[in-house]
Formats: structure tokens, sequence, C-alpha cells
């Protein structure tokens, strides 16, 4: 299983052969990350964002992971969700659930899901709330540069204009600088209303993955890894005093230039 890495300013790359193998060195590194953070502070605290990224931790309920994580010490957050039903097929809490909860004990009381029962802009200050909440009994660490929450993991996706969670070219999310969660009501995919972390929580985590698959994201990766864009929000994932990998499937990365790999 062909995995090429390599350094470029702050940030690792890792260029997968396939999906596959992308998704199963996804699930090594993410039970890496969770013994070390269990072992260091009791907890592993991980936000994702992204169906995609839902579908590629599926690794994680086979062996060795399932019998090896502690996943009583997990606490699952969203960095960004769409304001629609838990039950609906497209909420990323459901397909969570679906996927990896129904197969791995995960404590549900530590999966922390947006309220659906309300306007979105009421949703984004609860959810805020909820994590404050959680920094101040310790369950997620505070940042030491930003008055933010510090996740041990962000796992974002990547789309096509070089959106991560819901921060989209040239929006005013973000310019956010206050904020831990905000709303949008006018995302360009569908559905137009949704929540999202904010850049100054994003890069406040220990640990920030970014992950890319397919030839139709491969500009946006151009774009943001090589520095050719300001504009792309991908390009502002840089965390202050945390880890940045990017995690890419050969067609995603078809496109980087000046990037020298080492099997």
């Amino acid at each position: 299983m062909a995995v090429y890495v390599a350094k470029r300013d702050a940030m690792e790359l890792r260029v997968h052969e396939n999906v596959d193998v992308l998704s199963t060195n996804l699930a090594d590194y993410i039970s890496e990350l969770s013994e070390a953070s269990i072992k260091e502070r009791g907890a592993f605290t991980l936000a994702l964002s992204g169906a995609s990224i839902v579908t590629l931790m599926g690794k994680l309920c086979e062996s060795p992971y399932k019998r090896t994580v502690d996943w009583a010490k997990w606490y699952v957050f969203f960095a960004d969700e769409r304001a629609i039903a838990k039950n609906h097929a497209d909420s990323t809490c459901k397909q969570l659930r679906d996927t990896l909860l129904a197969k791995v004990p995960i404590d549900h009381s530590h999966v922390y899901s947006i309220n659906d029962s309300v306007p979105v802009e009421q949703a984004a200050k609860d959810y805020e709330f909820v994590i404050r909440q959680l920094v101040k009994t310790r369950v997620i660490s505070a940042s030491e540069i930003h008055d933010c929450p510090k996740f041990d993991l962000v796992l974002l996706e990547m789309g096509p204009d070089g959106n991560v969670a819901s921060l989209f070219p040239n929006h005013s999310a973000l310019d956010l600088e206050e904020e831990w969660v905000t709303y949008i009501t006018d995302s360009p995919e569908p559905p137009p209303e949704r929540i999202t972390f904010t850049l100054p929580v994003i890069n406040s985590a220990s640990n920030v993955t970014v992950v890319v698959t397919g030839v139709n994201n491969a500009e946006a990766a151009r774009m943001a890894i090589d520095h050719e864009s300001a504009g792309v929000p991908a390009r502002m994932v840089s965390p202050v005093k945390g880890k940045l990998v990017w995690f890419l499937e050969t067609a995603a990365a078809s496109k980087l230039q000046s990037v020298q790999f080492s099997e």
C-alpha cells in the first residue's frame, strides 16, 4: 500500500494510491491520536465535518480498531452540520450513527449534535454554549493562545471550491474572530442553512486533518497547498500550535506542483 509523504511549510502531505488505502491509514492515524490523547488527559475529543469523512472512518469499525480503541473515552462533535432533522438522510449525525455509532461502543451521551428543533441562529448559539460548558469542565481542553476550545482532532473534508466545514470562499464567516460557532443561511450547496465552527476554533486544535479525494477536488487542493489563491478557505487552515496533515488520494493530488514526495 503505497503512501507518499512530503512536507510543505508547516503542513504534512500524505498521498495514497486509492481511497481504500487512504481510509485504512486514516483509521491508523485517528487510532494513534486517540491513544495518545487518552493517555495524556483521559479523553479524546474529535470534531468532524462531512458525510464523506464519516464513510472514510468506516475502517474504525473493523479489526483491530474495534477492539483496541478505548471508545468509552471518545467525545464526538460536528465541525459543521446541516440545519435539518437528525433523522434526515442528509444529516451527518444520522450518517455517523448508522456508520459508526451502531457498530462501536461510543457512549451516545458523548456525541454532541445540534439542536434541530430551533432556528439555525439559535442552534449555533446552543452548540457554542454546550462546547463552552465542556471547556469549563475540562472535557475539552482550552487553547493556550486563543480564547477557544482545543479539540484533540478536527477532521475536515475539502470541497471543489476549497471550502472546509461550512466556510465557503469570500463568505463573511471567514472573518469571524470572537465566535466559536456561527451559522450561515446562504450555503452554495443545499441545504442553505448550516452551523459551522469558525477558523479560530479550527486553528486552535491540537491536530487538524484535511481529507481530499477525487480529481474534481484537485484544482482546489493545488490552490490551497501551493498557495495559489488567498481566497481558498482550506488555505486558511493553519493550526497555531497544532499539527496539520493533509490526507489525499492520487487523483486529488494530481495537480500539486513543486512537492517532493518520498515513499
